[in-house]
C-alpha cells in the first residue's frame, strides 16, 4: 500500500518519542502492575548493569548467558508452576522460538484467528501445515485436528491483545488431548494478572507444568522490564536450546533487563494484591464506559477495548485524548483482523481514583458523535 493510500485510509503510523517526564496519564502502555519505574525494579536493573555490563556481549550459547539469567529462569519457572524456563531477548523471539522448535514439516499447527502477530509469524516459519481456527472455539480446534496422523500443535494467546478477552484454556486443552496434540499458550497478557498472585492464565486453568503444555511470556508487561521466556518441561527447554534459531543466533538479553525483571518478579511474590487490583481497575473502567453508552468488551485481564466507528474516528479520538492529557492505544486495520477500529486501554495497579475519574471523563468528552 502506498503512503497516499495509507493516509486516505487513516492507517499512517508515526513514531512519537516519549520524554522521561511526560505529563500524560498513561492508559496506553502495558505496565500493568506499575513496576517499570518502581525503585526496587530500577535499582535491580542498574545494579545488574553495573555488575555485568551494559550488554550481554554475545549469544547465550557463547558469552551472553550469565548467572543472573539462570536465576531469573529458575525463579520464573517456579513462580509460574513449570519445570524449566528459557529467557530470550523479547516476547516476539520467544514465540518464534517455541513455535518453530516444536514443529517440523509433518506437523499440523492450529492457530487461533485472533493470535498475536508473533505467533502468526512463528506459524509461517514453522514449515508445518497451518490451519486457522475461528477465534476462541475449542470445537473448531478439535475438528481441525481430527483425521491428522502425526504431530500436532494448537497455538493460542491466553488473553488476546486487541479485545482483552481470555481463551477457554481448559476446553482447548481437552480438545488437544482428545487428538494427541500439544498446546502452546502465549501468556503475555496473563502473567502478573491472572491466577493466584498473578501466576498466569495456565496456573489459573490448572494446566501449568503439564507435560503437553508449553507457555511463552513477556517480561515487558507486568514485570515492567524487557525480554521474553518459554516455560515448559525441562526436555522441551533443552530442545529449544539446541534448535530454536531466535535463541541460538540472537544476542542474550541485556543484564539490566534481566535484573529489572527479577526484581519485579520478587516484588510481585511479596505483593500479590497488585494482580487483583489491576483486574478491579480494568472492570471499573469497563463498567463506567459501558454505562455511559460506549461499546466495550468485558476485560478478562487488564486490556479494555472501546469500539470506534471508523479508523479515522479512532485516530481522531486518540489524538483528542492525548491533547487532553490522556495517552490511549489506537488499534485499526491491518493490526486488527476483524477490521474493527478501537481504542485500547490498559489498567494499571498504581492508578489512583482521581486518575481513573479523569481518564473516564476525558474518553467520554472526546468520544466521536453519531
Amino acid at each position: 500500500m502506498a503512503q497516499t493510500e495509507r493516509q486516505r485510509a487513516g492507517l499512517v503510523r508515526t513514531l512519537r518519542p516519549r520524554p522521561a517526564d511526560s505529563p500524560l496519564l498513561d492508559l496506553a502502555g502495558n505496565d500493568y502492575l506499575g513496576l517499570a519505574r518502581h525503585p526496587e525494579v530500577t535499582h535491580g536493573a542498574a545494579e545488574a548493569a553495573h555488575r555485568w555490563g551494559a550488554g550481554a556481549t554475545g549469544s547465550r550459547l557463547v558469552t551472553g548467558s550469565t548467572e543472573l539469567h539462570a536465576l531469573l529462569e529458575a525463579e520464573l519457572a517456579a513462580f509460574c508452576g513449570f519445570e524449566a524456563a528459557l529467557v530470550l531477548s523479547s516476547g516476539y523471539a520467544a514465540n518464534l522460538a517455541a513455535v518453530t522448535a516444536l514443529t517440523d514439516p509433518g506437523t499440523l499447527v492450529v492457530s487461533d484467528a485472533g493470535n498475536h502477530a508473533s505467533l502468526i509469524d512463528g506459524c509461517r516459519l514453522s514449515r508445518g501445515r497451518v490451519a486457522v481456527a475461528p477465534h476462541a472455539d475449542p470445537e473448531a480446534v478439535r475438528a481441525a485436528l481430527t483425521g491428522h496422523d502425526g504431530r500436532a500443535l494448537a497455538v493460542t494467546d491466553s488473553v488476546f491483545s486487541v479485545d482483552g478477552d481470555a481463551a477457554p484454556l481448559p476446553e482447548l486443552a481437552a480438545a488437544c488431548r482428545s487428538r494427541g496434540a500439544a498446546l502452546l499458550v502465549d501468556d503475555a497478557h496473563g502473567l502478573g494478572i491472572l491466577g493466584a498472585g498473578g501466576r498466569g492464565a495456565l496456573s489459573a486453568a490448572g494446566l501449568a507444568g503439564d507435560a503437553d503444555v508449553v507457555a511463552t511470556v513477556t517480561l515487558s508487561k507486568s514485570l515492567g522490564s524487557q525480554g521474553g521466556a518459554v516455560l515448559g518441561p525441562a526436555r522441551v527447554i533443552e530442545h529449544l536450546v539446541n534448535t530454536a534459531r531466535s535463541f541460538i543466533f540472537d544476542t542474550g538479553l541485556a543484564p539490566a533487563a534481566v535484573g529489572g525483571a527479577l526484581a519485579a518478579l520478587r516484588l510481585l511474590v511479596r505483593e500479590p494484591d497488585r494482580a487483583a487490583r489491576t483486574g478491579r481497575i480494568a472492570r471499573e473502567l469497563h463498567g463506567r464506559l459501558t454505562a455511559a453508552g460506549l461499546t466495550t468488551v468485558r476485560p478478562d485481564a487488564a486490556v479494555i477495548s472501546v469500539r470506534a466507528p471508523s479508523p479515522e474516528a479512532a485516530v481522531r479520538w486518540a489524538a483528542d485524548c492525548r491533547a487532553a492529557g490522556l495517552a490511549v492505544g489506537c488499534f485499526r486495520p491491518p493490526s486488527v483482523p476483524d477490521g474493527i477500529s478501537r481504542l485500547r486501554l490498559t489498567a494499571r495497579a498504581d492508578l489512583t481514583q482521581e486518575q481513573l475519574d479523569r481518564a473516564v471523563a476525558t474518553i467520554l468528552a472526546t468520544a466521536p458523535t453519531g
